[in-house]
């Protein structure tokens, strides 16, 4: 797809979001709108995968490390044709299969169930590192949030990831710069995340999240350099598309009225 074609497609997907949250009567707004690019250019472009054999082996994987994005990523996996769209309507409904965070038993596509922030990571080495032993091709990918980068598990995750030299690890940091309770820097700075993740032995790229000439063209360098794990920090919006939930953690969970679903559609359009 040209730039236009995918900024349309990108749009439908930011609607979706809004309609699956407004029908949930509310949920993880900022997070799920930041990282529609990311997604996007992951499912419909660059993993090899295939919606008939959710399970195939040699499919490349995927950690929503910040599994509060999960409308998002129900959204996303919807548009690759794991199942139909019609069904995200029951987001986060009695005995609806997508919930606030996503689940590996119910959600056709999905690779780990996640939530517990900080955790996506270390998972996903672990998934490398089993590629890796197996002798397989494929490739782990894991998005993470920049506020559960304060947590001490990911730093372990990052050792270890550089120490089994998993250079078919890739591993993309959402840095929209705000979390639940307000701006990291204000919270716990993270200063420059792309030197902390090279002074840990990986290869980084810094690119604007938003941008998916520049995320497909990174995606595509991959290994950046030979047995060094990955990371693209990819400089985002909280609630991109939205002017009132841009930039502000008021709309990182916020109550999904039918006001609110109207105002986001209207600036979707």
């Amino acid at each position: 797809m040209n730039e236009k074609k995918w900024e349309k497609k990108n749009r439908e997907i930011r609607r979706k979001i809004i309609e699956m949250l407004g029908e949930a009567h509310g949920g993880h707004y900022g997070g799920s709108l930041s990282c529609v690019e990311i997604l996007s250019a992951l499912y419909l472009k660059e993993m090899r995968i295939d919606p008939r054999k959710p399970a195939w082996l040699d499919r490349d994987r995927f950690v929503l490390s910040k599994g509060h994005a999960c409308a998002a990523y129900c959204a996303i996996l919807a548009e690759r044709g794991f199942f139909p769209r019609e069904r995200l309507r029951s987001f986060n409904k009695l005995d609806s299969p997508f919930g606030m965070h996503p689940d590996m038993h119910k959600i056709p596509g999905c690779d780990v169930s996640s939530g517990s922030l900080g955790h996506g990571l270390p998972i996903a080495a672990g998934m490398a590192l089993a590629g890796k032993l197996d002798q397989k091709d494929y490739r782990t990918f894991v998005l993470l949030g920049d506020g559960e980068c304060q947590e001490g598990v990911i730093w372990e995750g990052m050792m270890a990831a550089a120490c089994f030299k998993l250079d078919k690890l890739v591993a993309i940091v959402d840095r929209n710069g705000v979390s639940m309770d307000g701006f990291t820097e204000e919270i716990m700075p993270l200063g420059n995340l792309g030197q902390k993740f090279e002074a840990f032995g990986w290869a980084v790229r810094e690119i604007d999240g938003h941008d998916m000439t520049a995320i497909l063209n990174t995606l595509s360098a991959v290994p950046f350099e030979p047995h060094k794990p990955n990371a693209i920090i990819a400089r985002t919006v909280k609630g991109k598309g939205v002017s009132f939930m841009e930039n502000t953690c008021e709309w990182h969970h916020q109550e999904g009225t039918p006001e609110v679903t109207e105002r986001a559609l209207i600036e979707l359009q």
